[in-house]
């Protein structure tokens, strides 16, 4: 099995009794090579420990939202929003981060497929010289509109690409997420292989449930990650699952499960 460069994001493992140090040591001794999602303090004992920061995003709510309901569909969303994921490439350029998460935000007022595509690549257009300029990759996330994310339009693997498209810029890219583009559309490894030009990041969980890649689960992860390996892509594959059981050891064995062997 060929190998990809492994990330875990800490919201899933700083959790029953887990501190964010001993997740971040945790993940530098199973050999991932990066991690994210985690507060900015704790950037330098990653680094220290030889891990990469894969990539950032604003977390948590905005104006008692889901964060990721409120974004580039909106034409007025794309002043105070573009400023804001401005700053946040220019964060990730400083500390060397590949890559900041944007997100197209819930469909209203009966809009379409096709206008929320104009208008989110509208609004994606207006920054998308400063990533250029930092070598930073905006990346747009596929989330779940049946289960997790009622609303959100950027649902769908063709609608994201039909964005990057109409940007039509190297840094415009996907956040593929493996978990919530099965709950959607399946069909996992084809959507990758015919879209990997336009995917900078990877996210994985088991479904159903979003939990370890074990045998109770329906995605052969095995399989989807050695067909990521042989695109050659070179960025990184997060694991996003909430564990069963025993934290570290579950995040331990999901590398293992998506490693070389």
């Amino acid at each position: 099995m060929t190998r990809v460069k492994q990330s875990a994001a800490a919201w899933c493992f700083v959790r029953d009794g887990v501190t964010p140090e001993q997740f971040i040591q945790g993940a530098a001794e199973i050999g991932l090579s990066a991690v994210e999602m985690i507060d900015q303090k704790y950037w330098p004992l990653a680094k220290s420990l030889g891990l990469r920061i894969a990539i950032i995003y604003r977390s948590g709510l905005r104006s008692g939202q889901p964060v990721h309901s409120i974004g580039l569909n909106r034409r007025e969303n794309h002043g105070w929003l573009g400023q804001e994921l401005i700053e946040y490439i220019e964060l990730a350029a400083e500390n060397d981060v590949p890559g900041v998460i944007c997100f197209a935000g819930n469909r209203y007022d009966d809009i379409s497929d096709e206008e929320g595509i104009d208008i989110t690549a509208e609004g994606l257009s207006r920054i998308i010289a400063v990533a250029e300029e930092t070598g930073v990759n905006l990346c747009l996330e596929l989330l779940n509109s049946k289960i997790d994310c009622p609303g959100y339009q950027c649902d769908r693997v063709k609608w994201g690409a039909s964005v990057c498209e109409r940007v039509n810029s190297p840094r415009m890219k996907l956040l593929f997420d493996i978990y919530h583009m099965q709950i959607m559309e399946g069909d996992l490894i084809r959507n990758i292989k015919e879209n990997i030009q336009h995917i900078g990041h990877f996210h994985i969980a088991g479904n159903p449930g979003r939990r370890d890649m074990d045998e109770t689960q329906e995605i052969n992860c095995r399989a989807v990650i050695q067909a990521i390996a042989e695109t050659g892509y070179d960025l990184y594959v997060s694991h996003e699952f909430i564990p069963k059981g025993d934290v570290i050891g579950g995040l331990r064995a999901a590398f293992h499960r998506c490693d070389a062997g």
